[in-house]
């Protein structure tokens, strides 16, 4: 698992995947040997497990969730996290008008066949209407290819939102997403109720949710807080620590 095979990982590495627009009409390959007989790829220890943090943001609240969950999976001996963006999908005019920040550039941009490289993923991303944000449905749509070669069946992976207001989805926009995994066979880790006693607090206004980290943008103006990041750290941290003990079975 130690290279990027997800839990279920095959014998044989198929070519490359290009992205693909959308599932293809030809059925998938079926992965070989896909229960409990999946092979080690490389000695235990020998690498480290690698969790690829792949978010959209807009105006900066998913993106710092996602670097303070980097954070979390880092602080687990023998994990990394690796922070991705998914292109964009309008026009550097058309951000300008929505007064959108310049991306930082320190963050490289992923393509759908870097996924196979990661040992799980967590996606970050901002609602539209209870649902994610189109940039990365876009990139999901350009997964087709791995879906037929069920390249990601077996990966672990979670969710992390922002969303404007207390009811604008800081559940249903992970819960509709989770279509997106079922198709790949990927693995849906949530967080539960893991973070205890701070996710029953009432003391302030806080988003996140049992399906993963969240947190309110209000107006654009209003960044994350204290709150907000711990349980960003928290699934950062909670999913290494699911991700080292399947390596480990």
């Amino acid at each position: 698992m130690g290279k990027g095979g997800g839990c279920v990982p095959s014998k044989k590495r198929l070519a490359a995947a290009a992205a693909a627009d959308g599932e293809p009409d030809a059925a998938p390959i079926p992965v070989e040997d896909q229960a409990l007989e999946a092979e080690r790829e490389a000695a235990p220890g020998a690498t480290r497990l690698r969790i690829f943090i792949v978010f959209y943001s807009m105006y900066g609240h998913v993106e710092s969730l996602a670097k303070r969950m980097k954070k979390g999976v880092d602080g687990v001996d023998g994990v990394e996290g690796v922070l991705y963006r998914v292109p964009e999908t309008l026009s550097p005019e058309v951000l300008e008008k929505m007064k959108a920040p310049p991306k930082d550039e320190a963050v490289p941009v992923i393509g759908a066949a870097e996924l196979v490289e990661a040992d799980a993923v967590l996606f970050g991303f901002p609602t539209r209407y209870g649902c994610m944000a189109a940039q990365m449905k876009a990139f999901f749509d350009a997964t087709g290819q791995l879906w037929r070669e069920q390249r990601l069946a077996g990966k672990p992976a979670g969710f992390f939102v922002s969303t404007g207001t207390q009811g604008g989805g800081q559940e249903t926009t992970a819960w509709t997403a989770i279509t997106q995994l079922a198709h790949h066979g990927m693995l849906f880790v949530p967080i539960g109720y893991t973070f205890g006693a701070g996710m029953f607090k009432l003391d302030e206004v806080r988003g996140g949710s049992p399906y993963g980290a969240g947190v309110f943008a209000g107006d654009g103006s209003r960044e994350a807080t204290d709150a907000e990041l711990a349980l960003a750290e928290h699934q950062g941290k909670y999913m290494a620590a699911v991700v080292k003990r399947l390596a480990l079975d």
